[in-house]
């Protein structure tokens, strides 16, 4: 074994960075073991000096992220303090002066994934990222190695933990959204604002990973549908139990059906209980991955927190110290297949809409005619009326987002159609 320990800077020590901090300490024969060599923590970048941290040698920490990681004798930076700047900056600064980057960064990779890998590339280091998507889950590793032979047609998968547990929440409980993320935050899985979550915003960043990753093709965030889940409700838990599914906010990247170009969007929807994604309860995470060769896989386990995500940026640094050792680097960007991102209108799918109309004769003709008019098929129709009012769910065959929308506007013009209460897809079957 080398007997000249690699130097690694941390960049950042909150909830993350201090579980890298302490298993790197207390297993730290372990990983040398490992990787064949010592790892040593040369120094911790932080923005509050004074804050006490556990473990963490005072004389490691420093407010001055830039010049730590212009040092050059830093084989590593491991970055754990998220956001673009000055993420960003430090990220390609580590390149220039001779280190290897592993990073957890999902809205930095999500914007600006092509030219850190072109900055990695340039200067013949490592980007790694595993912790950027769904905690300790291994996930893009499989994608970018294990199945780099094969085909990947669809990435389906629960990749925030905090929308999973308020739904899951609503659905074993029959709590309204509000009660669930009240609970949730209480309880320590939402943040204090959970914009970046129930908005979809999170899911969206790692979507774009995983579909870059999968298909070959650079996917960036604005390339990705969003929608959030603040709209769902106790009703919508309802009628996905009678028809035997029920909702989670899913992260979907696939390839289209003529293989030309691909999607990747974010959004609620109704899958069926028989699907293995609806057994996924409270924060977990899961991805179902189908390819041509494999078929079918399923990755699952906690997908936030420090010591899951630790695990993933430990398992990182081993990867990148031993190509470090070896002087080579891991896989880089593979963009070759350069697939157009389509318009979420193009999206085929199935979908359930809720309507409020007039109980009255004539009502379900005037709005199957709507749906035949624009080329969407019904599959099934369920009615319920009292006092002159009525509920009528439809759920469609498979159908184009740009149909169905121009659907839905043409139903809020018909006199009988007092109101669309809701609207969701149907994935999974």
């Amino acid at each position: 074994m080398r007997t000249r320990p690699l130097k690694v800077a941390l960049l950042g020590c909150g909830v993350v960075g201090s579980e890298v901090a302490r298993i790197m300490t207390t297993h730290a024969d372990d990983l040398a073991a490992r990787i064949g060599a010592p790892v040593e923590l040369a120094g911790i970048a932080v923005r509050r000096p004074d804050k006490v941290r556990e473990g963490i040698p005072a004389e490691l920490v420093t407010t001055d992220a830039t010049a730590l990681v212009k040092r050059g004798d830093i084989d590593v930076v491991v970055e754990v303090i998220g956001g673009i700047e000055p993420a960003r900056t430090l990220i390609t600064t580590a390149f220039e002066h001779g280190a290897s980057v592993v990073s957890a960064n999902k809205a930095l990779l999500a914007q600006d994934g092509a030219a850190l890998h072109a900055a990695a590339e340039a200067h013949g280091k490592d980007l790694y990222y595993e912790a950027a998507v769904a905690g300790a889950i291994p996930l893009i590793r499989p994608l970018r190695e294990s199945l780099a032979g094969d085909k990947v047609n669809r990435v389906l998968g629960i990749v925030n933990g905090t929308t999973n547990f308020i739904l899951d929440k609503m659905d074993s409980t029959g709590a309204g959204y509000q009660e669930a993320l009240d609970e949730a935050t209480a309880l320590g899985y939402a943040e204090a604002d959970p914009t970046a979550d129930v908005e979809g915003f999170d899911a969206a960043a790692k979507a774009a990973i995983l579909a870059g990753i999968a298909f070959h093709t650079r996917v960036r965030l604005d390339d990705v549908y969003r929608e959030g889940m603040t709209e769902v409700t106790a009703a919508d838990f309802v009628s996905a139990k009678q028809m035997g599914h029920t909702i989670k906010l899913l992260a979907i990247c696939e390839r289209t059906e003529d293989g030309t170009s691909v999607t990747a969007r974010v959004h609620p929807a109704m899958i069926p209980l028989t699907h293995p994604l609806a057994s996924v309860r409270g924060a977990y995470n899961a991805v179902f991955v189908e390819s041509d060769a494999a078929g079918q896989l399923m990755f699952y386990g906690p997908g936030a927190g420090g010591a899951p995500t630790a695990s993933a940026v430990l398992g990182d640094l081993v990867a990148v110290c031993r190509n470090r050792l070896s002087g080579t680097t891991g896989p880089g960007e593979s963009a070759y297949a350069a697939l157009p991102v389509s318009p979420m209108g193009e999206v085929v799918t199935r979908y359930h809409i809720s309507l409020d109309v007039a109980d009255k004769p004539g009502v379900l003709a005037q709005v199957a005619t709507v749906f035949a008019e624009h080329g969407v098929s019904i599959d099934t129709v369920r009615q319920q009326g009292k006092d002159g009012e009525a509920s009528l769910v439809v759920v469609t065959h498979r159908a184009s987002d740009a149909a169905l929308g121009g659907t839905v506007e043409a139903l809020r013009k018909l006199d009988t159609v007092r109101g669309v209460a809701g609207i969701m897809r149907v994935e999974g079957e």
